[in-house]
């Protein structure tokens, strides 16, 4: 097997509520929980399953003892196609939009920036229709 890319770990300082957050604006469900060390570190990670066939995995990793969330170190890009219902999506589930929807034609896209419920920046977009 070749390297490629697996999975995404998003540091997070309460795991159930980011949980709930995200499975309710995208959908995920849950595959395992682990409880283990990092560096000596205690560390709680809740696992998702992926989402679409051939799609790469997305965990919650919660270190012990941290309690303000870091929301600089990576910026999550999900692709929808309805970007109005999932900017709702986040709303409803306590998260806040940065960036509304706007159409960028030269890139083929609708995008918009919302943050999670606790600060963590997702780039969201909608494929735009194909003119050619």
């Amino acid at each position: 097997m070749a390297d490629h890319f697996g999975f995404t770990k998003l540091l997070v300082t309460d795991l159930e509520v980011s949980s709930r957050f995200y499975s309710t604006v995208f959908g995920f469900e849950e595959h395992g929980r682990v409880q283990s060390q990092i560096a000596d570190r205690n560390i709680a990670e809740i696992i998702f399953k992926p989402d679409a066939p051939g799609a790469s995995g997305f965990v919650l990793l919660h270190f012990e003892g941290v309690t303000s969330p870091s929301s600089d170190e990576v910026i999550l890009g999900f692709v929808t196609d309805d970007l109005s219902e999932l900017v709702r999506r986040v709303e409803g589930a306590g998260g806040t939009v940065t960036a509304p929807p706007r159409k960028m034609p030269e890139h083929g896209i609708t995008v918009a920036f919302v943050n999670d419920n606790e600060g963590h920046l997702i780039e969201v977009v909608e494929m735009l229709p194909r003119t050619d």
